[in-house]
């Protein structure tokens, strides 16, 4: 028997993303190649977004600080881009065979990445039970708690996503789709904003 599953959005998902004057999209194929050959392929991607976006950031440097800022942003974006693209690609439906895609979106004091996948119904629940906890726990507190199930190999850590939001400040969006043509799978949006 099918479930039913309706949309659902959490946190800062925004449905309309502002104009920008530079942005870049990437698509990847589940299924072109092996899970262990497309791993690289997603830092390296990483990597290149943030080579490509630190390039363009229109964003000063700050007098006298021993901080290049193009090299904080740059970090930053790769860290970001390749953590995203591991959780498409781990929680990805493979049978659907549809497309993994990034955007990134440059504004003066920001960056918006935008990460679609299509998952199971069951990897869907499983996630937005973690964005619930997320959106109610005091986020030190979860980062404590993750810290200590990946310590002892008890459930999923979800540390990437509390890195991003512990060390880097990011905020995130969630929106939850059901396809109409494949009922028991979703599509997946992740936003996360990157104040710079």
């Amino acid at each position: 028997m099918t479930q039913t599953f309706t949309t659902q959005t959490f946190g800062a998902f925004l449905d309309e993303i502002p104009a920008s004057d530079e942005y870049l999209t990437l698509h990847f194929s589940p299924a072109s190649a092996p899970r262990k050959h497309r791993w690289r392929n997603y830092g390296l991607s990483a990597d290149f977004l943030g080579d490509y976006f630190a390039a363009f950031f229109p964003g000063d440097e700050v007098a006298n600080s021993k901080i290049n800022r193009r090299d904080t942003v740059k970090a930053a974006i790769s860290y970001i881009a390749n953590e995203l693209l591991e959780n498409a690609v781990k929680y990805s439906d493979e049978a659907v065979n549809l497309p993994i895609s990034i955007t990134l979106y440059l504004y003066e004091q920001q960056i918006i990445f935008q990460v679609t996948n299509h998952a199971s119904l069951s990897a869907v629940q499983g996630y937005q039970q973690f964005i619930q906890s997320l959106i109610n726990s005091d986020p030190d507190d979860l980062y404590t708690r993750q810290l200590e199930k990946t310590a002892l190999g008890t459930g999923a850590s979800s540390m990437g996503l509390l890195t991003m939001m512990n060390d880097y400040s990011a905020r995130f969006g969630w929106r939850f789709q059901p396809l109409e043509n494949c009922p028991d799978t979703c599509w997946v949006c992740v936003m996360a904003h990157l104040n710079v």
